[in-house]
């Protein structure tokens, strides 16, 4: 492995303000690889000092990109704690410390995602073997009609303020992509079909037919379906994952980003929408939505938090969406604009903030500054945009689909 100075400096065809960037990265991620709880890597420099599994699970992917061996290092230990605090039936916790704190629909795939890469990263072939083996059984019996897509409660990923039922985009991508990393590859190409059906469910005659994720004219998945109910609204994390692993098709790849820059414009003109980012979530809920709920009016205001917010680390995924379509100048114009966001802070302190969440109609900084996945996710971003590629994702994507 390379030290972190050595390995960021490669990047030498990137602007001076990326680099810089990129460092201060790296000290948020060193700052926070070692916390109060347990001496666990914390989820954010001051408001988060909790392990938070799903955070540090997906600042993997930049962990590993960083080629830093203080980081990889801490991230095999959380993941081994991780397999200690794992339930007898193979659920991984919320808490990376606390096997009590359970309920997530996205930490199981998640660490099997993580332990997947660090594999790889390191030549461990069989680190976590027993654990990954029991997550792999934990996540066969969450499908309700045992047919490899699973079901989720509402505010059981990682929007603990926004209502997502039944098959949700989001956490069946994570599963797309553990079994393809796993070579589970039948189990994969079932999910894949089933995600791509056309929602028919309006055909009451048609009971037996599976429900899709596919939205009339529109170029993105459905945000959930099942059973009589469904979400078309647009999820940025969940159609950017599975344009990145290939649970989306390189066309659809392609007219998403087409779309999304489209829809982004329109907020702009209408003043929806202050950044060159998109949202979390198109259109924003609004209060007379039959999706609103009362809680939403204290927690997720139109533009804010997982109604519309704009999250760094999912603009990292955005940017590596870009590049995996091809859109290289865009994802260009994407990073300069993530960089540009990354430097917004609340505390006096900071040059960099690597904030938590932004307004979408203010650019401002809403959340915590020094957020652990915000910092993993830039370097992401900046590896994809410098390689031209998608790092990890290429593994998991059908050649036919680069």
């Amino acid at each position: 492995m390379t030290t972190a100075v050595e390995s960021l400096k490669r990047g030498d065809s990137l602007p001076e303000s990326v680099q810089q960037a990129k460092l201060a990265a790296v000290e948020v991620l060193l700052h926070n690889a070692r916390g109060p709880v347990d001496g666990l890597p914390r989820t954010a420099g001051w408001g988060y000092p909790e392990p938070y599994t799903r955070d540090l699970m997906l600042s993997a992917f930049g962990v590993l990109v960083s080629d830093n061996e203080e980081l990889i290092e801490t991230l095999g230990r959380t993941l081994t704690v991780l397999a200690q605090n794992q339930t007898r039936r193979g659920h991984i916790p919320s808490m990376v410390h606390d096997p009590g704190n359970l309920g997530s629909s996205d930490t199981t795939p998640l660490f099997l995602i993580a332990v997947a890469l660090y594999r790889r990263a390191t030549g461990e072939k069989d680190f976590l073997r027993g654990a990954v083996q029991k997550a792999l059984t934990w996540m066969l019996y969450q499908s309700p009609d045992d047919s490899v897509m699973v079901g989720q409660l509402p505010t059981s990923d990682w929007r603990d303020e926004h209502w997502v039922l039944g098959y949700g985009l989001y956490v069946n991508s994570l599963v797309y992509a553990y079994l393809k990393l796993y070579g589970q590859e039948e189990e994969a190409d079932t999910l894949r079909a089933l995600v791509n059906r056309f929602d028919v469910r309006r055909d009451v005659g048609n009971h037996h037919i599976h429900e899709g994720l596919v939205v009339r004219a529109k170029p993105y998945f459905a945000m959930y379906s099942y059973k009589v109910y469904n979400n078309e609204r647009f999820d940025l994390l969940g159609n950017c994952l599975a344009a990145l692993t290939g649970l989306a098709s390189r066309s659809r790849r392609r007219e998403l980003i087409r779309w999304l820059e489209g829809e982004c414009d329109a907020l702009r003109e209408q003043g929806e929408l202050g950044v060159d980012l998109s949202p979390c979530l198109l259109p924003y809920i609004r209060g007379d939505d039959p999706d609103w709920r009362p809680r939403y009016e204290e927690f997720n205001q139109a533009g804010e938090y997982h109604n519309g917010g704009i999250w760094p680390f999912i603009s990292g995924l955005h940017v590596a969406t870009c590049v995996a379509a091809g859109r290289h100048g865009l994802a260009r114009r994407k990073l300069s604009a993530l960089t540009d966001l990354v430097r917004l802070h609340r505390r006096d302190s900071l040059t960099w903030g690597f904030n938590e969440w932004i307004k979408a109609q203010t650019g401002e900084p809403m959340g915590c500054d020094w957020q652990s996945w915000s910092a993993a996710m830039y370097l992401y971003a900046a590896a994809c945009v410098e390689r031209k590629s998608t790092p990890f994702f290429e593994d998991i994507r059908d050649a036919d689909q680069h």
